[in-house]
């Protein structure tokens, strides 16, 4: 024990320490909640691996691993990749010339500042609060495991050190920390399956032992079963505003194509491992072991403390990552979309800088209440996708492609799609939730829209090809 108190004082004693430097040398809110849109290359690769490293892959993908098999890389992991590539090279560079904050900032420019609302609610709520509340529940295992203290501790301990330092540093320090923690999860997971490997006797021990079902990429349930949970989870990455807050956080449009294809091509390669360890774990955990408890557990048990500490330091690290950039997400939500758009429009920088930090505290008590409530990482993850997927991917698409949609398409069409897919378990139909989900959403905004005008708040463009006002930098400054 006495190692895993000193690499967690120490871990923690460092990022202390660059939160209380970015506290005193951030002065804007540009800066606090977008890191001034001037961050560089390797920083942005490291913030996206960090990021992506973060509870659903330390700890509810080994317990995928263990549960159904490779097949879940192929069901989750991959599919977030492919679509996260996709927002990198299709959509960085005019997402990027918008020089905005979030997601919802995209719709109250296109349509108008209360149109921002709805996806500003599922950003702030509905995704933020409930994944951060994923990452207390993994710190919580980690202290339960390395220190011995009983989970709601951990959960209140964890609530504790997020939040004072997201208070701090805002998005600068996390940017930075994050590319330094990049390199130590990189390390952790690589020593933590090499270490899995060898305790199980090597590959061919491994194949020889393990049913055929864990080891395929289609797993038990075949094609069909893999490719309707690929598309439960894989769009909602198109409309992933961590992702999104990197692009706008970017130097530039190429700096944020390079780094965002080069952080996911890693971060993908990275993501393999947390299946494997789960498989593996087969060989030698009980098999009614609670899945989200595998990673502390085989880490516990093959690894001397030295090097252990070191793998739970990296699993730390990509927690307290993922639940920075959560929080400042859910923060961006209810400053820039709530707060200033709907509130103060005419706020200055100090109440701006007031509001966020407000807000970190705002989403974080959230979270700090949902943690106390989720069961099961992996199922409250996927429903937080689906929802945010069904209810913005198509309106997204919408605003960046058909010049022809308009506000009441793209309410109607939000608020149809939360609807449907809320309603789903209800229904009794013989149809894939998200399926429904999509479905309801294209049709309502189509047929709205070809039956409706544009508003006169509206700036009626295709954002692909025409940029909105708030590229004009003396526009967007004039209007906040």
């Amino acid at each position: 024990m006495t190692w895993y108190i000193s690499y967690i004082a120490l871990y923690f004693i460092l990022m202390f320490s660059m939160g209380i430097y970015y506290f005193f040398k951030v002065k804007t809110y540009d800066e606090y909640l977008i890191g001034g849109w001037n961050t560089n290359f390797w920083p942005i690769v490291g913030t996206i691996i960090s990021t992506w490293c973060g509870a659903a892959v330390f700890i509810g993908w080994v317990g995928m691993g263990f549960t159904v098999g490779l097949s879940g890389y192929f069901k989750f992991a991959l599919p977030g990749i492919l679509f996260c590539l996709l927002l990198i090279v299709a959509f960085a560079g005019p997402l990027r010339r918008q020089r905005l904050y979030t997601i919802a900032d995209l719709f109250g420019e296109r349509f108008g500042e209360k149109s921002g609302i709805i996806p500003s609610v599922l950003s702030a709520f509905i995704y933020s609060v409930p994944t951060l509340a994923l990452q207390m529940i993994g710190m919580s295992s980690i202290f339960t495991i390395a220190l011995g203290i009983d989970v709601n501790t951990g959960i209140a301990l964890s609530f504790v050190l997020i939040v004072s330092f997201t208070i701090l540093g805002g998005l600068p320090a996390t940017i930075i920390t994050d590319a330094i923690q990049s390199i130590i999860v990189i390390i952790g997971i690589i020593v933590l399956a090499i270490s899995s490997i060898n305790f199980a006797g090597g590959f061919e021990n491994i194949i020889a032992n393990t049913p055929a079902d864990y080891i395929s990429p289609l797993g038990a349930e075949g094609l069909g079963s893999v490719l309707l949970y690929a598309l439960s989870v894989g769009p909602f990455y198109i409309i992933w505003q961590s992702t999104w807050q990197r692009i706008f956080a970017s130097k530039s449009e190429q700096v944020a194509k390079k780094a965002g294809v080069t952080g996911f091509i890693i971060a993908g390669l990275i993501s393999i491992l947390p299946y494997t360890i789960g498989v593996i774990a087969r060989q030698f955990v009980p098999t009614d072991m609670d899945p989200d408890l595998i990673f502390s557990y085989v880490t516990a048990e093959l690894l001397h403390p030295a090097i252990g500490g070191i793998v739970f330091i990296g699993l730390l690290a990509a927690l307290m990552t993922g639940a920075t950039s959560f929080i400042l997400q859910g923060s961006s939500n209810l400053t820039r979309d709530l707060y200033q758009r709907l509130v103060r429009p005419n706020a200055n920088n100090k109440q701006l800088m007031f509001s966020a930090r407000i807000s970190v505290i705002i989403i974080s008590l959230l979270g700090l209440i949902a943690a106390y409530f989720v069961t099961n990482i992996e199922t409250a993850y996927q429903w937080a996708l689906r929802l945010s997927a069904t209810v913005l991917v198509f309106p997204f698409l919408a605003v960046m492609f058909w010049k022809r949609v308009t506000k009441k398409g793209m309410i109607w069409s939000m608020i149809s799609a939360l609807i449907a897919t809320l309603s789903w378990p209800y229904l009794g139909l013989n149809i894939d939730h998200t399926i429904f989900g999509f479905s309801v959403s294209i049709l309502t905004l189509v047929i709205i829209s070809l039956l409706t005008r544009h508003d006169n708040s509206e700036q009626v463009r295709a954002v692909y090809w025409n940029d909105l006002n708030s590229a004009n930098p003396s526009e967007t400054r004039s209007e906040q």
